[in-house]
C-alpha cells in the first residue's frame, strides 16, 4: 500500500502542477489580449482612424448642416426675389 500512497502523491502533484500550468496560461492569455488590444488602439490613433459610433455622429452633424443650408439658400433665393421686385417696382415709378 506504499506505492499506492505515493502514486496517490505523484497523481496530486501532477494535478496541482497542471493546475498551475494552467492559470499561469489564462494569465498570459489575458495579457497577450490586453498587450493586443492596447497595440491596435494605438494603430488607430496613428493612422487617425474613428470609431463607428463616432463616424455616424459626424455623418448627422453633416447631414443636418446640408439640411440648413439648403433651408438658407432657399430664403436667400426668396429675398433676393423680393428685393428685385421691390427694386423694380420703384425703378418704375413716377419721379418727383
Amino acid at each position: 500500500m506504499a506505492g499506492d500512497d505515493g502514486r496517490t502523491k505523484f497523481m496530486d502533484d501532477l494535478a496541482g502542477m497542471a493546475g498551475g500550468a494552467f492559470s499561469v496560461l489564462a494569465g498570459m492569455r489575458t495579457e497577450a489580449e490586453q498587450m493586443a488590444k492596447s497595440q491596435t488602439e494605438a494603430l488607430v490613433r496613428k493612422l487617425d482612424l474613428v470609431k463607428r459610433d463616432e463616424l455616424d455622429a459626424a455623418m448627422e452633424v453633416a447631414r443636418r448642416a446640408r439640411e440648413q443650408a439648403e433651408t438658407l439658400e432657399a430664403r436667400v433665393a426668396a429675398l433676393e426675389e423680393r428685393l428685385a421686385a421691390l427694386e423694380a417696382g420703384s425703378d418704375s415709378s413716377p419721379e418727383s
